[in-house]
């Protein structure tokens, strides 16, 4: 038996998830992970196979995400040209900031203690926020769509906000916080932060919460929403360009820091929200 022990790391990054079918490697498309594994491999002369923080559908983003490899090399974290040249042959819309060693049992998905995601709502017309952000020019009543995003952390099963067959062994979640910010230039956005989110779970709350502030229903309806634990009680989900991985934070690990790389962009508020 071989004594050849690998090494394992951290890899930070941001991606534009328009151009991808999401974050998981699957046959009918590209993405990110594939894309990243690639240019790894290539880069490294050998199979590299990432383990993403989670997965991320089809047009969503990424402004913080995490995954772990393992590699025969121990010294990548000092390789001040590895990250250039791991930019250099991936797409446009992939950016990796940082790579960090860390211990050989750190998981870049079960170590992870919470999860912060954000929806932006364009309520103006822009065309620089074309699948940025979800176009919806018709007024919310931000105030109601707050009053329902607070009632959020009052419960832990979010089945009614889940997607139908997704396999979950559970659908309970912690929320830690929800609420929605106006910028007052025509942008609102949704921040929820939870130690976990089912399938769809986000897009799910967020169309939701669009009826709500719509004036279809008042914002106390969502209890009853949550309590009936079923899909169809819900609204439909928003679509994915608005939707954003912004932060994923973890425990103390030895030789990691949990935030992203210097060079990168702030990984939780948007310029519009600054």
């Amino acid at each position: 038996m071989s004594l050849f022990r690998l090494s394992r790391y951290f890899i930070e990054l941001a991606y534009k998830g328009t151009p991808f079918c999401g974050w998981q490697l699957q046959p009918n498309g590209p993405t990110v992970q594939e894309e990243l594994e690639q240019a790894l491999g290539k880069l490294l002369r050998e199979p590299v196979r990432l383990t993403g923080a989670g997965r991320t559908d089809a047009g969503v983003h990424a402004l913080h995400y995490v995954a772990h490899f393992d590699a025969s090399r121990d010294d990548l974290h000092t390789d001040a040209l590895l990250i250039n040249r791991i930019n250099g042959i991936t797409p446009r819309g992939i950016a990796v900031y940082r790579i960090a060693a860390v211990p050989p049992d750190a998981h870049a998905r079960f170590d992870a203690v919470s999860r912060t995601y954000c929806y932006r709502i364009a309520v103006k017309k822009n065309p620089f926020t074309v699948d940025l952000a979800y176009h919806l020019y018709r007024p919310l009543d931000m105030a109601k769509m707050n009053e329902a995003a607070a009632i959020l952390p009052e419960y832990k099963d979010f089945t009614s906000f889940s997607k139908l067959h997704g396999n979950a062994k559970t659908n309970l979640c912690d929320i830690l916080e929800a609420c929605w910010t106006d910028d007052g230039k025509g942008e609102m956005q949704f921040t929820v932060t939870a130690n976990r989110f089912l399938r769809n779970m986000v897009r799910a709350i967020v169309g939701t919460m669009i009826e709500c502030g719509l004036g279809k229903y008042p914002p106390v309806d969502i209890r009853r929403i949550i309590m009936e634990k079923n899909r169809g009680a819900a609204g439909s989900s928003a679509p994915p360009q608005g939707l954003y991985l912004a932060k994923i934070e973890y425990p103390e690990i030895p030789g990691y820091s949990p935030a992203i790389g210097t060079d990168s962009p702030e990984p939780l508020i948007f310029p519009a929200f600054g």
